[in-house]
């Protein structure tokens, strides 16, 4: 049966017979027509010899395509078909290569990159964060091996030219990095890395080291602007800046870390920068601030979640701090606070040695292999002393009171 298919009529057609199916043909374009099933379900089909078979092709499902559409569709599996071209072969192929594409576009390898590498590190939150923001978000559907210099370049300016260019420094590195993981796997086809030739001195300007310390006043800024943040963000900046140490190391403390009898935090080896287990003899400012926070279930000290994921949203916890100040603080980072308790350090009497190992700086050169001694009871000195000139920085009338506030805090 031949007809002119139009939409009125697809619409009107009545199911085929119980148990049957019926063709009726197209008469604008030859070898192409709908089939009717015995439930009134329409699929567009062609049939064709080729290479000396009868092939029938489903072309669509009406109406989720349109005639014209399935005409269309039509007529290029018909033309494949004079070519040789099976348009069920032609599609499966397709339909690898798109697979293929999406197996190696840059969002996919990059999730791989994240899972296989960057959870491993100690800095993977961070990492991780800024590869999703700054490359996927930029890059996620091309594939990998699209991605050229030209890329690298203008991604490194726009976080530059947005008065970020220390960000733009450390991105270029897990960029470096994440290139370099894929080019080692050989998996997805690329052979050379976009980041090569690449001069970030020249594109960014030349990484100048931080040397952002806090004076008196705003030491003094910071430490009351916790007063009204409450737990755990009070808490926790005050033991930044009493103890000295990274972000993570302080974020992420344990109970299981913390001797409180002995007045001792140890943070194992595999949360240290150094892969070697860290002392921090905790002055008596840092057990009260402990000692006055509430016990969860779960072993993170500082969390919102009852101690079983430590605290984040660092960005926002500054941004309620740089609320609170009542005195304003030139712009400053949370790592700002352990240059300055080291640069504290350098001012009271405490040989250089001890305080770089209170921050868990390596000794360097010979001291390394043939210094083992701890220096616990130095250590717990200088913490001590530190503690003590923030006291009298923060509370001018004693360390007393001092403790009271951060007990309070």
């Amino acid at each position: 049966m031949k007809t002119m298919l139009t939409d009125r009529a697809l619409r009107a057609m009545k199911p085929a017979p119980p148990g049957t199916r019926k063709m009726v043909w197209d008469a604008a374009v030859p070898s192409f027509g709908v089939r009717v099933t015995d439930k009134g379900k329409l699929t567009f089909i062609i049939m064709r010899r080729l290479h000396g078979k009868i092939v029938r092709r489903m072309i669509g499902q009406y109406p989720i395509m349109t005639l014209s559409k399935a005409r269309e569709g039509a007529l290029e599996a018909l033309r494949d078909i004079e070519r040789g071209i099976d348009p069920k072969e032609k599609k499966a192929a397709a339909c690898a290569a798109d697979a293929h594409r999406r197996a190696n576009s840059f969002a996919s390898v990059a999730e791989e990159f994240i899972a296989r590498h960057v959870a491993k590190l100690r800095s993977a939150p961070e990492v991780k964060a800024a590869i999703r923001r700054e490359l996927i978000g930029r890059w996620g559907a091309r594939p990998i091996t699209e991605i050229n210099r030209r890329d690298i370049v203008h991604a490194l300016e726009e976080i530059a030219d947005s008065g970020r260019p220390y960000a733009a420094h450390k991105l270029f590195n897990y960029m470096s990095k994440l290139f370099g993981w894929a080019i080692a796997r050989s998996l997805y086809g690329l052979e050379t890395s976009p980041c090569t030739g690449v001069k970030t001195s020249e594109i960014i300007g030349k990484k100048e080291p931080r040397q952002r310390v806090l004076n008196d006043t705003e030491i003094r800024a910071l430490w009351q602007a916790t007063e009204g943040l409450g737990h755990p963000a009070a808490p926790f900046i005050r033991m930044l800046l009493i103890t000295g140490q990274r972000l993570r190391e302080v974020a992420e403390m344990r109970w299981t870390e913390i001797d409180l009898d002995k007045a001792l935090w140890t943070i194992p080896p595999e949360r240290m920068k150094g892969d070697a287990a860290h002392e921090i003899p905790l002055p008596p400012i840092a057990v009260e601030i402990l000692k006055g926070l509430p016990r969860w279930h779960g072993d993170f000290v500082f969390s919102t979640t009852g101690g079983a994921r430590p605290i984040g949203g660092f960005s926002k916890m500054k941004l309620r701090i740089d609320a609170a100040t009542k005195e304003p603080i030139a712009p400053w980072r949370f790592h700002d606070a352990r240059r300055t308790m080291r640069t504290g350090l350098g001012a009271l009497p405490v040989a250089n040695n001890v305080a770089e190992l209170c921050i868990a700086h390596a000794q360097p050169g010979l001291h390394r292999t043939y210094d083992l001694h701890s220096y616990r009871d130095e250590k717990r000195r200088a913490f001590e002393l530190w503690a003590a000139r923030v006291a009298e920085i923060v509370e001018p009338r004693g360390a007393g009171n001092v403790i009271s506030i951060a007990a309070r805090g």
